[in-house]
């Protein structure tokens, strides 16, 4: 079997650019529509030559035909989010397939950059504006109810009361070329029928060309202890580094499930490195790096570390001890109690994630070592989310990482992704306010009558 490399966008070494539709070989009966729709894709001056030779029609494959219709897609086109593929199979027919792929656009088309845009939202009005720039969008029951639906000044007169309304709504905005990303809403369901059925509305709404079913990592959290976080003072008293081993590998053995039922998996919840080799045994088709939260942490951690090295005051310990049990490094059941552990605990977390050094002072220690985790792992399909940012220097750290020579052959591999108002403010610069203002007036000269000498 041949498998042929189709080049929409005209590239190669050969002089003479050759066309699917013009090597010669006619389309199968009665599928001359669905051929004419990739007629016009570049076919490598290899290729070409042998097919004249090897063909005797060209035809689509099934799942062709269910991606037009299930995208009612234009005559003569194919949809975003699929890459053109092709096989000759053994009695000389070319059989023309659709492969999810959301780093293409319309017609086999490579998206400009090889990083794809996301957004981090569930709100069609901001969604909207950027949707023509996004490969795909994250959400999870938090960013649904609490910042979109029960928020009345986001959803605007109260128009969407449920989930299922929201995704259809984005499903319709976003289009075939962006993948939807949507959260289990209890991972902790033992009855696994009831996580499908509770998956199965979403894959109606989207199709499984575009659901991401999102896996989280739950650590020591469970069933039983859950209701830990939600009353009182809301503390696990599990500490996160000595999880029950079913309780770890849960989320693990819950993404392979849901994997060989199909559905593609968004591995979520993914702060530390060393969490990036067994999420990938789940094979999972995004894992995350997280890093707004824990880079500032690492900040305020290092401060504090700087206060106790400069003025040895055991005060300053203890200030750093209340900081990690606030923010879960620390709990009633871990063994970490003493100052002098607290301090090796702190001094050991900011060396690991090399705080310190250029690899690590932008935060982004995370993102480098996963995008080196992706270089030699055997998942083709699997995809890098940089996820969590905010302020002035996280999204212009990460495009500074985007042309890091390094990454060169795996940036195509890596998804941004954020709250589009997030985004929106990298989209100017000072300047250009300086110059619309200079433009605008010279604008303005235009609509001057001006007087005969």
């Amino acid at each position: 079997m041949l498998t042929v490399n189709f080049n929409s966008a005209g590239e190669g070494a050969a002089v003479v650019r050759y066309t699917l539709g013009g090597i010669g070989v006619a389309p199968a009966r009665a599928q001359e529509d669905e051929v004419a729709r990739v007629a016009a894709m570049r076919v490598e001056a290899r290729d070409a030559q042998f097919l004249r030779e090897a063909a005797t029609a060209i035809g689509v494959t099934d799942r062709f035909r269910d991606v037009i219709r299930t995208f009612n897609t234009p005559s003569g086109e194919t949809p975003a989010g699929f890459r053109v593929e092709a096989s000759l199979v053994p009695d000389g027919l070319l059989l023309i397939d659709l492969v999810r792929d959301i780093s293409y656009d319309r017609n086999g088309q490579r998206r400009p950059t090889g990083v794809v845009f996301s957004a981090d939202t569930a709100n069609p009005y901001e969604v909207a504006p950027i949707a023509p720039l996004l490969g795909n969008l994250t959400c999870n029951p938090g960013i649904v109810y609490d910042l979109f639906i029960n928020n009345p000044e986001a959803n605007v007169g109260h128009k969407f009361n449920t989930f299922e309304e929201v995704m259809t709504e984005l499903g319709h905005i976003l289009g075939p070329g962006c993948d939807v990303s949507v959260e289990i809403e209890n991972p902790f369901e033992p009855d696994f029928n009831r996580i499908l059925d509770a998956i199965a509305p979403f894959e109606q709404i989207l199709s499984p060309y575009r659901l991401v079913v999102k896996v989280p990592h739950t650590g020591p959290v469970n069933g039983e202890n859950v209701g830990q976080l939600l009353s009182g003072d809301k503390r696990l008293d599990a500490w996160y580094a000595a999880p029950r081993t079913e309780d770890a590998f849960r989320p693990h053995n819950l993404a392979l499930k849901l994997r060989e039922r199909g559905y593609r998996i968004n591995y979520t919840l993914m702060f530390e490195p060393y969490q990036t080799a067994l999420a990938l045994q789940a094979k999972p088709y995004f894992i995350n790096s997280f890093i707004r939260h824990r880079l500032s942490q690492t900040q305020r951690i290092a401060r504090l570390l700087g206060a106790y090295h400069s003025t040895r005051d055991k005060l300053d310990l203890v200030a750093l001890r209340d900081f990690l049990l606030s923010t879960d490094h620390l709990s009633a059941d871990c063994p970490i109690q003493d100052l002098v552990d607290v301090l090796h605990y702190a001094e050991d977390l900011v060396a690991y994630r090399k705080y310190e050094t250029p690899e690590g002072r932008d935060g982004l220690d995370g993102v480098r070592h996963n995008l080196r985790l992706l270089k030699q792992v055997n998942l083709p399909d699997t995809r890098l989310i940089i996820c969590s940012m905010e302020g002035p220097r996280n999204y212009p750290d990460i495009d500074e990482l985007l042309v890091e020579p390094e990454f060169a052959d795996v940036i195509d591999r890596l998804v941004i992704t954020a709250e589009p108002k997030y985004l929106a403010g990298f989209t100017s610069a000072s300047h250009v306010v300086s110059y619309q203002r200079r433009f605008m007036a010279a604008a303005a000269t235009a609509a001057i009558p001006v007087s005969p000498a």
